[in-house]
């Protein structure tokens, strides 16, 4: 069976998958491409024997790693910092949140740097990111995990 059959056969599934766990039509209907842009990668590895329950599980999958994107990205120390860069207007704020990142991106590799600006910047997923890289999902996940830490000490710092 090719990708557009399973796309049409059970697309509706997957679609009502992704918004029972999203709560959220345009998450949902991103996630549902998603879904089937996995297949896609991945169709000459796949066992397609139940396709059905493969969609449902990567349709799961995928949502719940949505899912503590968002809360992860609702919850990272400093983001109200983050937020005060994002709009400042003056000359002299702008160069301290420069030397702020600057002392941040310091303590880290420069893939690191391009990690979080695609990451938070961009909005890829961690998935997206770790095949832009070329690292496995838990080796960029631990490495954004590093930056969270040192910019919640970047900002101690700051604040002293």
């Amino acid at each position: 069976m090719d990708v557009e059959e399973l796309y049409q056969r059970y697309g509706p599934m997957v679609m009502r998958r992704c918004r029972q766990l999203l709560r959220e039509e345009n998450e949902a209907l991103d996630a549902t491409q998603d879904v089937f842009v996995q297949i896609l990668k991945r169709r000459d590895r796949l066992e397609m024997t139940h396709p059905s329950s493969l969609l449902y599980r990567i349709a799961t999958n995928l949502c719940l790693n949505r899912i503590r994107d968002r809360q992860r990205r609702a919850t990272m120390p400093g983001d109200g910092f983050l937020e005060r860069v994002a709009v400042l207007d003056d000359t002299e704020p702008r160069l301290e949140a420069r030397s702020v990142l600057e002392r941040l991106f310091g303590r880290h590799q420069e893939s690191t740097r391009t990690m979080a600006v695609l990451h938070f910047q961009d909005g890829m997923t961690l998935e997206e990111v770790a095949g832009e890289v070329g690292m496995s999902v838990s080796g960029v996940r631990k490495r954004l995990r590093g930056l969270r830490a040192s910019l919640g000490e970047v900002v101690k710092e700051e604040e002293e």
